[in-house]
């Protein structure tokens, strides 16, 4: 997984509430467990018309095509519990989510697969709202580390985060790296386990009959 430590990209605004998953990616586009080529299916119902031609979106501006942050309103991912949801933020270039509040599970997901999502409040969302619709010059500044926010002209908004999952974020660790990072444990306890229990060992003679 990417670590994420400071990004400045361009912030692009999505003026929605309770978005949930399936507006994210809908269900037609769940057939797949790769996490890239998703993004031809992010808010598709938003992006595409029912003859299949594009209609106007916030990411399909020449302004918010690169953008890597995203502000969004209250209740962000909601709805079912599928993880193509972040999957398909990433694989667009959504590397951080700023919102009022977030759907538990999506949250959880988000910091699962690096991306960073920001819960602050209606004030903040709203300034930082207003500053990304400016569109070419819709730039900030996140700044985990510090968990700061750094608009444009010079505004700072701070922000909480659980220190396990600022830390996982920082080294790029999802569940599996979170367990490879004691692999020398697992190794001595196999290894002991092989020395008390050897008919365990699938190389032993019993295990091999």
């Amino acid at each position: 997984m990417q670590p994420f430590t400071t990004l400045t990209a361009v912030a692009a605004p999505l003026p929605m509430v309770n978005v949930d998953t399936d507006m994210i990616i809908p269900k037609q586009f769940l057939k797949t467990i790769k996490r890239t080529g998703l993004a031809e299916g992010l808010f598709h119902e938003l992006r595409t018309d029912e003859q299949g031609n594009r209609k106007e979106f916030v990411l399909d501006h020449p302004h918010y095509t690169s953008a890597q942050i995203l502000i969004a309103g209250q209740n962000f991912g909601c709805g079912s519990s599928r993880e193509h949801a972040p999957w398909a933020l990433l694989d667009f270039g959504i590397r951080c989510i700023i919102a009022p509040s977030f759907a538990d599970i999506f949250y959880n997901n988000c910091f699962k697969n690096g991306i960073l999502p920001i819960a602050t409040h209606d004030d903040h969302v709203d300034r930082l709202m207003e500053h990304a619709q400016r569109g070419a010059n819709a730039t900030l500044t996140v700044d985990l580390p510090a968990q700061e926010i750094h608009g444009h002209e010079g505004g700072v908004v701070s922000f909480e985060i659980d220190p396990h999952r600022k830390h996982c974020l920082l080294n790029g660790l999802d569940d599996i790296g979170l367990t490879m990072a004691h692999d020398h444990r697992i190794d001595a306890f196999e290894a002991a386990r092989r020395d008390r229990h050897p008919w365990h060992d699938p190389e032993h003679p019993d295990q091999r009959a």
